[in-house]
């Protein structure tokens, strides 16, 4: 009960922010100008997972080391209070990631339903793409509690790592691939490039989009090696678990070390 009345708090607080609706508009516009102006069916449904996959872990990962160091009184405040530091944390994270989460799928999925999207290209992709945004959104928003958990004290060493994270993981990581390929090209590199996209989320996500739309061989070598070792079905079924466990580690580690850190 008392981490539903944190989360409940956290959410309010959040929705009079306005920041929130603000998030969750810019998604609708700019899914909405992707229909009306980049095609519809597949072709806008891949452009609105190249936007997603780049600003929801951003965002989220931003917001979950920004709320830790705007929130540091209210969290002392709380922790002097006969509360369980757990109840405190899953409210604080949950009042987090759901406004986030809510943002996303309200803003991204609405002009899917009014364009008629989800009856031309199917529900599943759909499903699949809003799901997959969910996911980062609460993924992301645990590796930035984590960070600044890890760095709560010196928020700009936080915020910093956060942002090299996101760059690297979203930007940097399929050229960092592309050079071991070059590099290492007279050997086999296949298991190599499967063991690779497995440390990178945002890449699991491609793939599982990727294989969604049987598009894998254009669409960069990670999900050719996937389409090819593993096939639709079982390549998804892989890259979902992995993609479970990645949520889980980060928001685990960070339960564990707000229980045991000394504010």
């Amino acid at each position: 009960m008392k981490t539903l009345t944190i989360l409940t708090y956290q959410w309010e607080d959040l929705i009079r922010g306005k920041w929130v609706l603000v998030y969750g508009l810019i998604y609708l516009l700019l899914t909405d100008a992707l229909f009306r102006f980049g095609g519809g069916g597949s072709r806008a449904l891949m452009s609105v997972t190249n936007v997603m996959l780049l600003f929801v872990p951003l965002v989220a990962l931003v917001y979950g080391v920004l709320f830790l160091y705007q929130s540091r009184e209210f969290v002392e405040m709380m922790l002097a209070q006969p509360l369980k530091r757990s109840s405190l944390f899953w409210g604080l994270f949950g009042g987090i990631t759901m406004p986030l989460s809510a943002a996303f799928v309200l803003g991204a999925g609405l002009p899917l339903l009014y364009n008629g999207v989800a009856y031309d290209a199917g529900w599943q992709p759909v499903l699949l793409i809003l799901g997959l945004g969910w996911v980062l959104t609460v993924l992301f928003t645990g590796i930035g509690f984590l960070f600044g958990l890890c760095y709560f004290n010196d928020r700009i060493k936080g915020f910093g790592l956060a942002l090299v994270s996101w760059l690297f993981l979203a930007v940097l990581y399929d050229g960092f691939i592309m050079l071991v390929i070059s590099l290492f090209g007279e050997f086999p590199l296949e298991r190599v490039v499967l063991g690779l996209s497995l440390l990178n989320p945002i890449d699991l996500a491609r793939v599982l989009v990727l294989l969604e739309f049987d598009i894998s061989a254009l669409m960069g070598y990670t999900g050719a090696v996937f389409s090819r070792f593993f096939g639709s079905g079982l390549g998804m079924g892989l890259a979902s678990a992995c993609l479970v466990l990645w949520v889980g580690l980060p928001v685990w580690a960070g339960n564990r070390l707000f229980l045991r850190k000394d504010f």
